[in-house]
């Protein structure tokens, strides 16, 4: 016994196809509209992130790390902390 007519398929629930959503098209009109924007944006990102890492200034960085109470808000002068 089938659920299901042999001419009618289930309706696949992650494929859509035909279906694009606001953003996608905002961005599609974005870069057809600027041709030029993912190099800037690249450029960019070079300028800020893309750096090399110097291993002595982040070793030092480790080193003089603090380290934090489990609760950060807690004030030890408080009447109730003793």
């Amino acid at each position: 016994m089938r659920v299901f007519p042999t001419t009618q398929r289930a309706m696949p629930i992650f494929r859509r196809p035909d279906y694009t959503s606001g953003i996608t098209d905002f961005i599609g009109q974005l870069r057809s509209s600027k041709p030029g924007l993912e190099e800037r944006q690249r450029q960019g990102r070079s300028i800020w992130w893309e750096q090399p890492v110097d291993r002595t200034e982040q070793a030092d960085m480790q080193q003089g790390r603090v380290a934090q109470k489990g609760y950060v808000y807690q004030t030890s002068g408080h009447p109730n902390s003793r």
